[in-house]
């Protein structure tokens, strides 16, 4: 027990990614003094390698794009989908305050969200789900509006990939339909980051930020607004208890042993474990890594970890928001979200078997990629699989299509390394990849003669809305499908990999945590993944991380501090 605290807040935030930030915003807002904490020495977490998308059900600029939503509907779709992995209590605080959090953002930080109208549902099948609106995109942002700050802002794995201009969701994925509206998007982003003359004779990168970073941005100057303090470098190394309350935490301040009261509460934010091989191995299906995860390489557990030192509950640790990803040549890791559903590809395991819907949910393609492994039909790693077609149309994760950049441009040691593998033929290609060249020849001439059809009879590829999202408009009867027949051809290395992972201490409708009687720890409260994901094993739609993170920090800060 400390006898003498260093320095007395009200609320003390540990994390900064976006569940910490907004609720460092919140609690400020509502008269607290509050200190945030992170023990990177960048701030941002995982957030920022995200898209930055927040799923937000029944909120109140839907209708400005004619979609008809509430906050039950949300809670229906959520229940349906989820069923009873979660408390309903838990549920209905997500749907019921989403849109109270986003609005509450809107008037009082930086943060601006613009619903994506054709973003749609994962899950249309189940009820409440919406054809578009609930995802919601964070918009750019001015770099240099940062000042010195802008230093200390983890940067996403896109910054120095393909493109030397950043994009928005809307722009990127208006850019990969590779259409007249493409090359017009594509000619007005690069005019704009020509004409930015300040960043070119500094030889800077892009001053106009977007997706994660962007919207970290936002939530950075909105502390700098307000004058919160941020410590880098200044890992929770403790939590403080007196009398079966958490009371604060003894922060390692770049090396300096901090003692802080928290009068109001401690928030743990802190992410996953994406990063920490030992809880892996420990908690998650096999084989697994942390060179699969396009998560913060700060994503440690730290958190979960302090949570359960004064006996916290955790729940979902075996599950991950999944997405299959690759690991480029220098080890930075990619997720690979869209790519994946453009007709004139497969994925096949390394017996040449599909094993999967391409176009569906990238959670449930890495499900399915596990329980391909788990058959014995060794499907980590596994390959997309296409023909010259697809390769000059186009984009293959960062990789352009060649109409924008040949085979001769991609460095060689994508090609050396196995991420990238080309051949004349299937059968030659097979021979690369030590598949079973006659079962790699079947699958592919079996998917061709329903391609052409416009059906996939084994996964029903393109069948949702969802499928045909990522796909091309222009290719019929199925956006989706195409056949994979014209030379040469090509395999994609691809992993088991996730965005963070899902399961952490548990916590009750209003943000605090629980032990494993039930019983509320008082004073410590979590949000994000450090948190038991409040969506369990599920991944509504785009955005549920960042929408469920806001939420809950949201909630936590207004039951602390009001």
């Amino acid at each position: 027990m400390v006898e003498k605290f260093n320095q007395e807040v009200d609320w003390l935030v540990a994390g900064t990614g976006v569940g910490g930030l907004t609720g460092a915003v919140v609690a400020h807002e509502l008269g607290a003094e509050v200190l945030v904490v992170e023990s990177a020495s960048v701030y941002g977490g995982t957030t920022a390698h995200s898209g930055g998308v927040a799923w937000i059900p029944g909120h109140h600029l839907q209708s400005s794009v004619g979609i008809e939503d509430s906050t039950e509907e949300g809670y229906q779709y959520l229940r349906s989908l989820i069923g009873d992995t979660v408390k309903e209590e838990r549920l209905r605080a997500y749907a019921d305050k989403a849109d109270e959090m986003l609005q509450f953002m809107h008037k009082h930080s930086r943060v601006k969200y613009t619903p994506l109208p054709a973003y749609m549902d994962y899950y249309e099948q189940h009820q409440g789900s919406k054809h578009g609106g609930r995802s919601m995109c964070p918009g750019a942002f001015t770099l240099r509006q940062l000042g010195k700050e802008a230093t200390y802002l983890r940067r996403g794995p896109f910054k120095g990939l393909g493109m030397p201009f950043s994009m928005t969701v809307v722009e990127s994925s208006s850019l990969m339909k590779m259409n007249l509206r493409s090359y017009l998007i594509g000619a007005k982003l690069m005019l704009r980051y020509w004409l930015d003359i300040p960043s070119r004779l500094k030889g800077d990168s892009d001053d106009r930020i977007s997706c994660g970073e962007a919207l970290i941005a936002r939530l950075r100057k909105t502390l700098m607004d307000r004058d919160i303090p941020l410590w880098l470098d200044s890992p929770v190394v403790e939590l403080i208890k007196q009398d079966n309350k958490v009371i604060g935490a003894v922060i390692n301040k770049k090396g300096q042993t901090v003692s802080v009261k928290a009068r109001k509460g401690v928030l743990l934010a802190t992410g996953g474990f994406a990063s920490n091989l030992e809880m892996r191995e420990q908690y998650h299906p096999k084989p697994t890594s942390t060179e699969w995860t396009a998560a913060s390489p700060d994503s440690n557990g730290d958190g979960i970890r302090l949570g359960q030192s004064v006996g916290a509950a955790v729940n979902f640790m075996s599950s991950a928001w999944w997405s299959p990803s690759y690991t480029m040549p220098d080890g930075q890791t990619i997720s690979l979200i869209a790519g994946k559903a453009m007709p004139g590809s497969i994925m096949v395991n390394r017996i040449g078997k599909r094993f999967t819907n391409e176009a569906q949910p990238y959670e449930d393609v890495v499900k399915e990629q596990y329980l391909s492994e788990k058959r014995g039909e060794k499907a980590i790693p596994c390959y997309l699989i296409f023909d010259a077609n697809y390769r000059s149309k186009y984009v293959i994760g960062h990789i352009k299509p060649t109409k924008l950049e040949s085979d001769d441009h991609i460095p060689k040691d994508y090609f050396e390394t196995g991420l990238l593998t080309k051949a004349s033929s299937l059968q030659q290609l097979a021979e690369k990849l030590d598949i079973d060249a006659a079962q790699l020849v079947e699958t592919v001439t079996q998917f061709n003669e329903n391609a052409i059809k416009g059906i996939d009879p084994d996964f029903g590829r393109g069948e949702t809305l969802h499928d045909r999202y990522y796909a091309d408009a222009k290719v019929i009867p199925n956006p989706s499908l195409a056949p994979i027949d014209k030379g040469p051809f090509y395999a994609f290395k691809i992993e088991a990999g996730d965005l963070d992972t899902k399961g952490g201490i548990v916590c009750d409708e209003w943000a605090r945590v629980c032990d494993n009687d039930g019983s509320v720890i008082d004073g410590l409260y979590g949000a994000g993944n450090t948190t038991a994901a409040v969506m369990g094993d599920t991944y509504p739609g785009a955005g549920a991380t960042i929408g469920s993170a806001m939420t809950f920090a949201y909630i936590a800060a207004q039951y602390a501090i009001s």
